[in-house]
């Protein structure tokens, strides 16, 4: 899997959803469902948008004891996606076991990524709130190490952390950055961002963006500006 971009279908209905992707024509752009769309639609939705040939980031950051993760992780793998994520907060012994629990009897599985600390959480957020005082680009790349070295396959980190990542980590390793947006675009809730180009200057693998496409006046327009900045 190459450089590409990920749309976040956050909608609150299948409906919704659909309208927006048919604004794409034959385009099957890569999607991310994330909580929003999923506890409202379930998994049907999801097997629907790979019917449709989209790929899928199934983005619903499971964190709870390693067993309660194995046997979902079991249930998510039947689906079919192409990425699936968790909280490396939840330790090395929640990621191995989701590692285990997502892979099939045939040895085939869906990619596995950590998230590291949300683009939301600053410095001051993740001292005040989480009492976490080693500085934030430590901590991720803590993270990082130990997400690689229970056996997953990349991180969701900003993109401001992607370069360091892969040298912590190595090449391989993948970094899924949210926390995207144009030069100009309202950052929200957002704390931690860069645009599609330094993005990619950065190092990161994987885009995610979601309002600067979905509340675009012309979505295709601005996914294929956001393609063309980050995979040229």
């Amino acid at each position: 899997m190459g450089k590409d971009v990920i749309i976040a279908l956050d909608f609150p209905s299948k409906e919704k959803a659909m309208d927006f992707l048919e604004l794409f024509g034959e385009k099957r752009p890569f999607v991310k469902v994330g909580m929003e769309l999923f506890y409202a639609e379930g998994p049907q939705l999801v097997r629907e948008l790979k019917e449709r040939g989209h790929k899928i980031f199934l983005d619903l950051k499971l964190h709870d004891i390693p067993n309660t993760v194995k046997s979902t992780m079991a249930v998510l793998s039947r689906l079919n996606v192409d990425i699936c994520n968790l909280h490396a907060g939840g330790t090395a012994n929640m990621m191995k076991a989701a590692l285990e629990g997502l892979t099939r009897p045939d040895g085939t599985r869906p990619l596995l990524i950590a998230v590291t600390q949300l683009t939301s959480t600053d410095q001051e957020s993740m001292e005040r709130d989480l009492l976490i005082r080693e500085p934030i680009g430590k901590v991720v790349m803590h993270y990082a190490l130990r997400a690689k070295e229970s056996g997953l396959d990349g991180v969701v980190c900003s993109p401001l952390e992607a370069g360091r990542v892969h040298e912590v980590c190595g090449k391989d390793f993948l970094t899924v950055t949210p926390g995207v947006r144009f030069e100009g675009n309202d950052v929200s809730d957002q704390k931690r961002v860069m645009t599609p180009a330094a993005a990619r200057e950065a190092g990161a693998d994987y885009i995610v963006l979601g309002r600067p496409i979905t509340r675009a006046e012309d979505p295709l327009a601005a996914y294929e500006r956001c393609l063309n900045d980050f995979v040229g």
